[in-house]
């Protein structure tokens, strides 16, 4: 088990660089133009990105970021 120690200053930096590149995730899941297997990586790495989310950030805002049909609305409104 590996331990990381971070201020309040760098963990909301780390926040930021999480959401930022889960939403470009969720937008290109979206496009149909990119082939299933591209699709099925790019989920994995959302995957990854999601599990080290849920250490630094609040329980409403992981809910945000949970993937479903439902909450998947946010990013189709755009």
């Amino acid at each position: 088990m590996l331990g990381l120690l971070i201020n309040d200053k760098e963990k909301m930096e780390l926040e930021y660089l999480l959401k930022r590149e889960m939403d470009e995730i969720l937008f290109d899941l979206q496009d149909d133009r990119i082939d299933y297997l591209v699709k099925r990586a790019i989920n994995e790495k959302y995957n990854i990105l999601f599990r080290l989310f849920k250490r630094v950030s609040t329980e409403e805002e992981i809910l945000m970021y949970m993937k479903g049909k439902s909450n998947l609305s946010k990013w189709n409104q755009s």
